[in-house]
């Protein structure tokens, strides 16, 4: 009998899903931060909610361009949502809207209460611990929101786009990195999210609702779901001699999507190349030289570098041109 596979873990990197691959910007910090900088040269005396308020205080250089950032609708959108007392108490690294970020939305003091899941949105902004300039390295951070958000060195400094203004913010629980967009996170399930790529995963989604797995990738997780393409599920059933998704019995597809399944959010960022044990007792072996994935027959998948960690509610996707395969038996 397989043994229960939602316990079992990815072979990740040393330090995955530890706050370790955020991305080291010390230098391009400043860059990107332009002529508004912190004062690093006192000691925090004021948590992050107070030092958001107290910001018209903050000292820039004599020669800056920028503005003072301001952080009004924060503020209210934080004691809307009941979260003041956590910004101000747990160890933090907040990434931190100003008004002008909010402003581009529409959105203000007087108005920021109507936003729906903004809890969930401005929990996507922080992330547990804190992570200076020099503590950054490149890949996805895991927020409070349980997704993760990206941060890139292209052109700058980038947290999923938006720029930091200013970074290091020193405050007496955290750090505050200042950006100029509000971060949305994701807010579709895995089989809402499969549902939205169509037509171009109409057979796996299908397939989840045939195997009776539409409840366990909706409600449950974290998953990560490597995701064939309809093209790559034809070629299986040709491979396999049945005519249609119909002819395949319930519980070798269950078998066969739940091979497609780990457990937790999985990055591609995490990833090392090793065996990857899945929701179906198996594993299959992943390449991160060439990004692909040998099944138990010795079939290879490859993983498609534009539709990479593309993130849901209670998980991530990554797209694979090729259905994947168990150990089937006889």
């Amino acid at each position: 009998m397989k043994k229960n596979v939602f316990s079992s873990f990815f072979k990740l990197k040393p330090g995955s899903f530890a706050l370790l691959f955020v991305m080291m910007f010390a230098a391009a910090s400043c860059d990107s931060a332009d002529n508004v900088q912190p004062d690093d040269s006192a000691l925090a005396t004021a948590d992050i909610t107070a030092t958001l308020k107290n910001s018209n205080n903050w000292k820039t250089p004599a020669n800056a361009k920028e503005r003072k950032p301001t952080f009004n609708t924060l503020l209210v959108a934080l004691a809307k949502t009941g979260l003041t007392s956590t910004v101000a108490k747990e160890e933090l690294t907040l990434f931190a809207p100003s008004d002008e970020a909010f402003a581009a939305l529409g959105l203000y003091p007087n108005n920021i209460g109507d936003v729906p899941n903004l809890e969930q949105i401005l929990l996507y902004h922080a992330v547990q611990g804190e992570l200076y300039a020099s503590d950054l390295s490149a890949g996805y951070v895991p927020t409070l929101n349980g997704a993760a958000v990206e941060v890139t060195l292209t052109g700058g400094v980038q947290i999923n786009g938006a720029d930091v203004i200013l970074a290091d913010k020193r405050a007496l629980n955290g750090v505050i990195h200042v950006i100029d967009e509000v971060l949305m996170p994701p807010t579709l399930n895995l089989v809402e999210l499969a549902l939205s790529l169509d037509p171009e995963f109409t057979i796996l989604v299908a397939a989840v609702q045939k195997a009776g797995l539409v409840n366990t990738l909706a409600n449950d997780g974290p998953f990560t779901v490597f995701a064939p393409t309809n093209a790559a599920f034809v070629a299986l059933l040709n491979e396999l001699g049945f005519a249609n998704l119909e002819s395949v019995p319930d519980d070798v597809l269950r078998d066969i999507l739940l091979y497609h399944v780990v457990p937790g959010r999985v990055y591609s960022s995490d990833l090392s190349s090793g065996d990857v044990a899945t929701a179906n007792g198996d594993t299959f072996y992943v390449n991160t030289s060439n990004l692909t994935l040998t099944d138990t027959k010795g079939r290879v998948a490859n993983l498609v570098p534009s539709l990479l960690n593309v993130q849901a509610t209670n998980g991530v996707v990554h797209v694979i041109d090729k259905v994947i395969l168990p150990d089937l038996g006889s």
